[in-house]
């Protein structure tokens, strides 16, 4: 694990109803990347994500972002300690 990154990021925004769980998931799985995304009460995404830095950058780059039909106005993100339970990117409910 010590070669892993791992981060939590909220974003706001309109991010709920757009598609962004599953454009992270795609993401998150074509980076090669593992963790989860969910939805949270507040209207925020909350995401989790590990693996190689550089692919970790990428991400949070397409956060910033978010698919076309969102409309992103802050990624607040943490480092967090890897996660060795983890083995794919997942959307959570």
């Amino acid at each position: 694990m010590a070669d892993q990154h791992a981060i939590v990021a909220t974003v706001s925004g309109r991010v709920q109803g757009v598609g962004f769980r599953y454009s992270t998931q795609r993401i998150g799985t074509n980076l090669g990347l593992v963790g989860w995304v969910m939805n949270q009460p507040d209207g925020t995404v909350r995401t989790w994500a590990q693996g190689a830095d550089e692919d970790v950058a990428r991400f949070l780059g397409f956060l910033e972002e978010g698919p076309p039909s969102a409309r992103v106005t802050e990624v607040r993100t943490n480092d967090v300690p890897p996660d060795p339970e983890l083995a794919a990117f997942r959307v959570r409910y």
